[in-house]
């Protein structure tokens, strides 16, 4: 019922797209509504999943910050 495209099901095959596609997508609308390279950080997460998310959470984001005291 599933064909294999060298060894992966189709099923698989289709998942990591849609999750690159999601990443990418959600990449690039946040990092423009924040003016952060939004075009680097949507083609970053085309191909990989999921150092971009992470890196651009990390870097554009600053989700980390130190609390002022």
């Amino acid at each position: 019922m599933t064909r294999n495209i060298e060894g992966q099901p189709l099923w698989a095959l289709i998942l990591v797209v849609v999750i690159l596609l999601c990443q990418s997508t959600w990449l690039f609308l946040d990092g423009r509504k924040r003016g952060c390279r939004y075009w680097f950080w949507s083609l970053w997460g085309l191909i990989q999943c999921p150092f971009p998310l992470l890196f651009y959470l990390i870097f554009a984001r600053k989700v980390f910050r130190r609390a002022k005291t």
